[in-house]
């Protein structure tokens, strides 16, 4: 029992390491647009101060209003997993997950887990007596 809950767990922790999660440029604070590969804190400052004249109707009206988003830029911002109001650019290719220090820890923390279950396991056998042989 405690052998399936343990791999249940490292499971859980080394499929979190793969989860990507979009941020929207009109509901995103500073911290999650520096998230974004190709967004630095002058850039997401850019962002929050248009944001303050209203919300970004969609990607034109984003490069037109942030000096720095052009046509490239935009791109690969829609790649590193920005949005404008939920929609990712027309044309980009899909979003890539980012390898943060965040992923990197989590990968370290699924491997000792995945240590400590063959550990367990390994008890877990060790403990069980052998059938008799017929």
């Amino acid at each position: 029992m405690f052998k399936k809950i343990l791999l249940a767990v490292a499971t859980l922790i080394a499929t979190m390491g793969f989860a990507f999660a979009q941020v929207d440029v009109n509901k995103a604070d500073a911290a999650a647009l520096d998230s974004v590969k190709g967004i630095g804190p002058v850039k997401s400052k850019a962002i929050m101060e248009e944001r303050k004249k209203g919300d970004f109707k969609d990607w034109a009206d984003l490069e037109k209003r942030v000096k720095g988003i052009g046509e490239k830029s935009a791109v690969k911002l829609s790649q590193a997993g920005l949005v404008v109001n939920g929609k990712p650019l027309d044309g980009a290719p899909a979003a890539t997950a980012p390898v943060a220090k965040a992923d990197k820890a989590t990968d370290k923390a699924a491997a000792k887990a995945d240590k400590a279950a063959a550990k367990a396991a390994k008890a877990d056998k060790a403990a069980t007596p052998a059938a008799p042989a017929k």
